[in-house]
Order: C-alpha cells, then structure tokens, then sequence
C-alpha cells in the first residue's frame, strides 16, 4: 500500500503545518474524502476485551472487542469524550465468532493460543479480504473510531503455511488501506519485525510485554514519526517498566492477561 503510505504522510504533514499535531486527544486527519483519528504521542487508554466493559475509567481510548460490544456501549464512551477501538483478530480464525462460517477449511492452519484459535492462510485473500471487509464495516457501523488488529505476524510463526515476510506486508498493508477508506484509524498489533516498513501504513501501535522481552527499541519508528505506542506489560511489576516507559512518552500500563477490567497505568 505504498500510494495509501504517502497520502498519510501528506497528510501528517499538513495538520502538522497547521499546527495541529498536539492536541491532547489527537488530530483528525483528512485521507481520501475521509477523516482518520490520529491519536496524540500521549494518549490515556483502556483495553479490556473480556468480560462486560467497565466505561468508568477517565480516559481518552478505549480499545474493545468489536464482536461482543454493542452500539450503544461505543455511544456511551463518546459521550464521556472518548474515542473508541475495535479490536478484531484478523490474523487468526476463532470459532466462537458470530462469522465463523465464513472461514473454509483451507485457510484454516494451526492452533494458535486458546482452543478454538487457529492461523489462517493470509495469503488467500480472495477468501479473507471479503471476510475482514465486512468485519471492518461492522466496526464502522457501530460507530468506532478505529480499528485494532491483532495476529498480524503469523509468517514468524508455525502456521501451518508457508508464510514469508512478504505475505505479512501485503496483508497487513490491505488491511490498513481497508480500514483507512473506512475512515478508520487503524492500529498494528505486535509485528515488531516489520514496523519499519509498517509504521508509514499504521496510524499507532499495540505492543505486548516489549519491556519483558528486551525488544521495545524495535518500536522506534513509530516514536521518531510522532505516533503514539500503546504497550502492555503482564508479568513485570509497575515499578520494573513504567519509569523508562513514561520516559519514552510509551502509553503503558499492567494488565491481566485475561485483559479483564483491572489495569494498572503507568500515568
């Protein structure tokens, strides 16, 4: 999605001539007739993804479950002034989903993470691209201002498929243009192997225990461009990530790896 990279750029650097990269609950970029939220470097935020959302904490994101969350939980958030994520695994098959008919068999790899989790075959995508469309205008419908996709690295996994590093870009990149030309901010999980070729397509990143894994350099380009890191730690105490965290202008917090209600910011 080269062309879809450069409109972004374009794009960043006129609200940035205006003078409008700083606000604190982010820029609304202008990209192909549709407005895309950019969120601010510093950006309070939830992600809960199990169990009923608690819309209580006083923050600026909220990234939820696009399948188990209803309208009216995304229209509660806006009014408490916040902007809000859908988050979809668009790397993975999972058979408790209400599309999970759509899926055949033959993009259907290995088990990935819980029972009923399987890799999918992102090279087919004549098979998904009609699959993650519709997931994305589900979100769109629902009033989301963004989408969250997760398992988006399968070519360093055992998939089942022979993934190459390519596949993952062309996917990833689709994916991003899609949700884009929905109007969607778009956020990539994980994939730190490719993020200097993704951050330019991607408006944020989610990662996972980076402090844990000694890998959070990896995210750089996102920070040398501007746009904000939201990161998750499971395992580390507070105390261990979020003063270098916060120092690197990383929106971090502890949660449970249930990603239940409970968080533990680092600001």
């Amino acid at each position: 999605m080269n062309h879809g990279r450069d409109a972004v750029v374009l794009c960043c650097l006129a609200a940035t001539a205006l003078g409008g990269c700083g606000e604190n609950r982010g820029t609304i970029l202008t990209l192909a007739d549709t407005t895309v939220w950019h969120p601010a470097t510093v950006t309070s935020w939830q992600i809960q993804l199990t169990g009923t959302v608690d819309t209580a904490p006083d923050v600026q994101m909220f990234d939820i479950d696009l399948f188990d969350v209803d309208a009216s939980v995304v229209a509660t958030l806006h009014r408490k002034g916040a902007k809000v994520i859908c988050n979809i695994s668009a790397g993975s098959y999972e058979d408790w989903r209400s599309d999970a008919a759509s899926f055949p068999a033959s993009v259907l790899g290995n088990t990935q993470g819980s029972s009923g989790e399987r890799w999918l075959d992102i090279r087919a995508t004549d098979v998904l691209g009609p699959i993650m469309k519709a997931r994305l205008d589900i979100c769109h419908s629902k009033g989301f201002d963004g989408v969250g996709v997760d398992n988006v690295d399968g070519y360093t996994n055992a998939t089942g498929f022979p993934l190459t590093a390519a596949d993952q870009l062309a996917y990833n990149r689709f994916l991003a243009t899609e949700a884009h030309a929905r109007g969607l901010s778009v956020g990539l999980g994980n994939d730190l192997g490719q993020v200097a070729d993704l951050f330019g397509d991607f408006d944020w990143i989610l990662d996972e225990q980076c402090f844990e894994y000694n890998e959070c350099n990896r995210v750089q380009p996102f920070v040398d461009a501007g746009k904000a890191v939201f990161h998750v730690e499971f395992n580390l105490e507070t105390s261990v990530f979020c003063p270098q965290a916060n120092a690197l202008n990383f929106n971090s917090m502890k949660k449970n790896v249930s990603l239940d209600a409970a968080r533990w910011p680092c600001r």
